[in-house]
């Protein structure tokens, strides 16, 4: 079943892929400027891009230290990033904006946040990217032996599910495109683009359609093949979030109103088929 539903998913789309109707990804690179207009520290000038302003990096460095708290309780994880990178998102300037320089200390709380998110956030900020990496020219990741071949649960998929949402609180286009493009790339199956599906439906908004389209797509065009793999699972997302299965069934009829209004443009041999006709045969 992986085999070759997994070459199907390759082939056709990305969304983590895609058919008939086909999944474009949002954009495949980081961008080279954040929201607010400056330049992320790795980011690569286009060839037509005016020069700007480069701050080095051992600018950035010499900036403070600012503690992140994420997670509550006995999950809390602290983590620190400079300052000078962290402002990079809008929403961490904003509030590092309020640091004073009395030597309080630098602590911001992300208590609803995911650990492994925020590291890929990190990431990105310190280096222009975050790990697995897609190999150039191909829609693949690096490869990991702690990474299954084939995403199974899903659990690939919401990795940068996450990063995706995240980068969308923190306002960082290019981090969302990344992690979009690399959502392309994971080799999943039915159940594991359940359990994505579910996740981009309940964490982005109606009107958020880089990420929502695809998954719709994908359902519309793979469903009569994929509800043997996780049929109930699918059922019960389609009640779980009624604008998900309004999604799929409208993907649906669109493309049936569209071959419709092909074989009327275009009319092939009439396909009524005749009586059949019965040899007779003589004594």
């Amino acid at each position: 079943m992986a085999d070759s539903f997994n070459e199907e998913i390759l082939e056709d789309a990305p969304l983590s892929t895609g058919a008939d109707v086909e999944m474009t990804e949002t954009a495949g690179d980081e961008g080279t400027t954040n929201a607010n207009g400056s330049e992320l520290p790795f980011a690569e000038a286009g060839p037509e891009d005016p020069p700007t302003p480069r701050t080095s990096f051992v600018q950035y460095l010499s900036t403070p230290i600012v503690t992140l708290l994420i997670g509550s309780g006995d999950s809390e994880t602290v983590l620190m990033a400079h300052q000078g990178l962290l402002s990079q998102s809008p929403y961490f300037a904003e509030q590092c904006a309020e640091f004073t320089d009395d030597g309080s200390p630098r602590t911001l709380e992300l208590p609803g946040e995911d650990v492994d998110a925020v590291g890929s956030f990190l990431e990105f900020l310190y280096t222009g990217d975050y790990f697995p990496k897609k190999l150039p020219g191909q829609r693949a990741l690096e490869k990991d032996p702690s990474i299954p071949e084939v995403d199974m649960s899903g659990e690939q998929l919401l990795r940068h599910a996450k990063v995706y949402t995240l980068a969308e609180k923190f306002k960082l286009p290019q981090l969302k495109n990344l992690a979009s493009s690399k959502i392309h790339c994971v080799n999943s199956t039915a159940k594991g683009e359940i359990a994505y599906a579910r996740y981009v439906y309940q964490h982005t908004s109606q009107d958020d359609r880089s990420i929502r389209a695809p998954v719709a797509n994908f359902w519309a065009t793979r469903s009569h093949t994929l509800r043997a793999e996780a049929e109930d699972e699918f059922r019960n997302l389609c009640l779980e979030f009624p604008q998900f299965g309004y999604d799929v069934l409208t993907r649906v009829l669109d493309e049936k109103l569209k071959r419709e209004r092909n074989e009327k443009m275009h009319p092939g041999p009439s396909s009524a088929r005749k009586r059949p006709r019965h040899s007779s045969t003589t004594a």
